[in-house]
């Protein structure tokens, strides 16, 4: 029995009586609902407090579930923030997860994983408490099921972004701190969100980039970068002259701070990169710490040029030094063109046949 029959039992509507006039109830009429009444809650409040006490059961262990699973996710997550060690437990993998990118990190996965804990212990105890009072919640889940669809299909790009972040901030592929080239920006990571990523380009411009929108991701700040410089010297230059400078340069530079710590490897003079007529290129390479490799070269050069100009080792296109003699030209033994090339010269003019005499009269 329910409560519109508890009503009907303690409080019977009037019936009218044979002359048309509604008949007002007299105290009998009132003792008997009373009694109906106390009768019915007699009979039924076992039932009613069974029901409550289930209820209160499940809210109760609901409650207490989700605060425990909330806190070891806190534990996990204050766990993950505190670590500097890198999946393979280099110390070139500690260097390169700072303390900013673990915190924003860390909190990404403990809201994602609190969200979804609440969301499933939560959703669980409604359909319990919803099925002790009997109600049937077969439409209840198939309306939930179709909304979901409806929702799914109209916000597609929000669910690609926000299920690509997650994957994305698993995974670790960029962080806090990284240069990256997403090919819709490049710049470094300032913020990493589930559906959002912040970039600042190299000109100080921010680009939102969405996490759906990437389909490729290069991260310039983990591992090691590499140093390359190309120096053009005269083609007439003493190669075993070049290499010795070059080596020379190669080991000072890695001896002084505080180039000894953004190099990560000796500085090495690869060999001839390419040899031309009038030119030829030597390549000098190293490994140096990620997003330094610009700064490194351009030091490389500046100490290269130096260290030439001290030793007159001359470059593609430079003055030449006084009192050196002047390089051969390369082209000073090519014949110049002859005159017979063109047929409006005054030479191919004469040195052309006659035409034969005309016979027509």
């Amino acid at each position: 029995m329910f409560l519109p029959a508890v009503l009907s039992a303690a409080d019977p509507s009037p019936t009218p009586s044979e002359s048309g006039t509604p008949r007002v109830p007299s105290l009998e009429d009132a003792q008997e609902s009373a009694t109906n009444a106390a009768s019915w809650v007699e009979e039924n409040w076992s039932t009613w407090l069974a029901i409550g006490l289930r209820v209160l059961l499940i809210l109760v262990i609901a409650m207490v579930l989700r605060v425990m699973v909330r806190r070891a996710i806190t534990k996990l997550v204050d766990r993950m923030s505190r670590t500097g060690q890198s999946a393979d437990g280099t110390a070139l993998g500690g260097l390169l997860v700072n303390a900013e990118r673990r915190r924003q990190r860390s909190q990404a996965i403990g809201s994602v994983l609190r969200s979804v804990a609440s969301f499933v212990i939560m959703g669980t105890a409604a359909l319990m408490v919803l099925g002790t009072f009997q109600i049937n919640l077969a439409p209840l889940l198939a309306s939930a099921g179709v909304a979901g669809v409806a929702i799914g299909f109209g916000a597609r790009n929000l669910v690609t972004d926000f299920l690509s972040g997650v994957f994305m901030i698993l995974e670790d592929q960029y962080g806090v701190g990284d240069t990256v080239d997403a090919g819709v920006a490049s710049g470094e990571v300032i913020e990493v969100g589930l559906r959002v990523t912040k970039l600042r380009g190299d000109n100080g411009e921010i680009w939102y980039v969405r996490n759906g929108e990437v389909k490729r991701i290069g991260n310039l700040s983990q591992g090691w970068a590499t140093a390359n410089v190309d120096v053009t010297i005269r083609s007439d230059e003493d190669l075993d002259r070049v290499k010795a400078t070059l080596s020379e340069v190669a080991e000072k530079t890695g001896k002084e701070e505080p180039w000894n710590e953004l190099l990560w490897s000796p500085i090495e003079v690869l060999g001839l990169d390419s040899v031309l007529l009038d030119s030829m290129v030597v390549r000098v390479s190293a490994k140096t710490m990620p997003g330094k490799a610009l700064t490194v070269e351009r030091e490389l050069r500046w100490r290269i040029k130096r260290a030439f100009d001290a030793t007159g080792i001359r470059i593609v296109g430079e003055t030449p030094l006084p009192g050196s003699p002047e390089a051969a030209d390369p082209t000073a033994g090519v014949a110049p063109p002859s005159v017979y090339s063109s047929a409006a010269s005054p030479q191919s003019m004469t040195a052309s046949p006659l035409p034969p005499p005309s016979t027509t009269k």
